[in-house]
Order: structure tokens, then C-alpha cells, then sequence
């Protein structure tokens, strides 16, 4: 078995998606809400079952004592701030070789199809791929559709093609937008051969709405999710984590 097949099957097993934290946003948007602590919410998603924290590669000595042993560290690699006059262009900032060095399982890296940098990003994929396949480490790529129209985001078709680019560069883990239904999303799961998690996106209204996309999505193929604002700005984080992890770990679960 491959070193990297060894740290996949850790964070995503047979009867166990991945529930995956994603804390990579004070580099884009500054300090927020939720991430002023970080030892202290890394503790509490942890407790709450959360099976990795995504993270930039700065922050990772921070909270290394705050990882249990079932909490796996996913290096973010690549990043961009809203102050830049091209916030989707996202720059590689760490390298796989890098993250193996911080103790990380897994790396992300995040891709904007329609940007104007497309092709400087997929170009930095790719060599990430490379990267991941000889240091046994898995891949996570963030697949967004970002053409400067909203309404694309959430395309079905456009979202199918973002993860047929994941599938194509060599991504072992696909993270994209929920569709919106049940229907249109299980032609995404089963159009690719890697596990396809949801992105937790801008702040819900409320936790019903957010763990009712989460139970249709995990209907619809998904295996798993990368929750971040609405976990890590929630009042309560650890139990928002737990009644994740239930919903996740439902008896009968259909898998992908």
C-alpha cells in the first residue's frame, strides 16, 4: 500500500466521511470572527469529531499541541488576499515538501476556473500533483467556478467541469460547490472516480438550512464535507461539529 493511499484511507474510511474544517480565511479576508484562538477552536471542532483542520502553513505550529491524534492537518498551499486587484488569482505559498515537514496528512490547493489566471493556476495544480505523488501525500482541490457571474458558482454543468479538471490534473479529493438538489449533484459523484466533498460556503441564515444541504448532499454521492465559517463562527462549534459527524455517520449511509 502507498504511502499516500495509507494517508487517504485516515481521512476518509469505507463507513466514515471526511468531516474536514477548513481555516484558511484570515490570510484572505483578514482576522475574523471564530479564528482569533486558534488552539481553542481546533480543540473544540476536534472534540466535536472533526477529522482535519485545513490550515496556511503559519499557523500550523500554533496548533500542533491542540491536535488529537484522530484530528488530521491539511496544509493549504495556495492564496491570494481581497485587497489584490485580482482576488481570484491564487499563488502557490508553501510547497507538499513543506507541509511533510509541518506533520500534515493531506495538502489543498484552491483553483478558480474563468478567472483570468486560470491557466497559471492549473499550471500550479499540476505541479502540486506531481509533488503529492512523489512525497505519498494526498490532494485536495478546491474547484470554484469564478467567471464574474455569481449565478455560475452554483451551475451545475460548470461545477461537473470543475471536478472533471480535479479528476484530469490528479486530485485525490474534489471539493466543490452543493448544487442545490439531490439530483443534479449525484450526476457530479458519479461522474468522477475521487471522493467529492461539499464546501460549506458564505455564512448560512441557520443551522437547519446548512445540515439539511449537508443530509441531501450525502445523499447524493458526497463523501463528506469542508465546512468552515459555518462551523468555526457558530456559537457552539463543538456541538455544530458533533451533529455534523452524526448526520455523516448515519447507518446505511449510501457511499459514492
Amino acid at each position: 500500500m502507498s504511502g499516500k493511499l495509507i494517508r487517504l484511507n485516515r481521512l476518509i474510511k469505507p463507513h466514515r466521511p471526511l468531516l474536514s474544517v477548513p481555516m484558511d480565511h484570515g490570510l484572505t479576508i483578514g482576522p475574523v470572527s471564530g479564528l482569533t484562538d486558534m488552539g481553542r477552536i481546533v480543540s473544540q471542532v476536534a472534540a466535536g469529531g472533526a477529522d482535519a483542520v485545513i490550515i496556511h502553513k503559519g499557523l500550523a505550529r500554533q496548533i500542533s499541541q491542540h491536535l488529537p491524534e484522530t484530528c488530521h492537518l491539511i496544509v493549504h498551499l495556495s492564496a491570494s488576499t481581497q485587497l489584490a486587484p485580482d482576488s481570484t488569482h491564487k499563488e502557490l505559498i508553501a510547497s507538499v515538501e513543506e507541509a511533510v515537514r509541518l506533520g500534515a496528512t493531506a495538502v489543498s490547493v484552491h483553483v478558480n476556473l474563468g478567472s483570468a489566471s486560470e491557466s497559471q493556476m492549473l499550471k500550479d495544480m499540476g505541479f502540486v500533483a506531481e509533488q503529492c505523488d512523489r512525497w505519498g501525500i494526498p490532494l485536495l482541490a478546491m474547484m470554484y467556478v469564478r467567471d464574474g457571474k455569481k449565478e455560475n458558482e452554483y451551475n451545475p454543468t460548470k461545477i461537473a467541469h470543475a471536478a472533471r479538471v480535479a479528476e484530469e490534473i490528479g486530485a485525490d479529493i474534489i471539493k466543490i460547490n452543493y448544487t442545490g438538489d439531490p439530483d443534479s449533484f449525484r450526476m457530479i459523484t458519479k461522474a468522477v472516480q475521487p471522493p467529492v466533498v461539499i464546501a460549506g460556503g458564505p455564512k448560512i441564515d441557520s443551522n437547519e438550512r446548512l445540515l439539511s444541504m449537508i443530509q441531501d448532499a450525502m445523499q447524493a454521492g458526497a463523501r463528506g464535507v469542508a465546512i468552515g465559517r459555518n462551523i468555526f463562527q457558530d456559537p457552539a462549534p463543538q456541538q455544530l461539529t458533533a451533529h455534523i459527524r452524526s448526520i455523516l455517520d448515519q447507518p446505511g449511509r449510501f457511499l459514492h
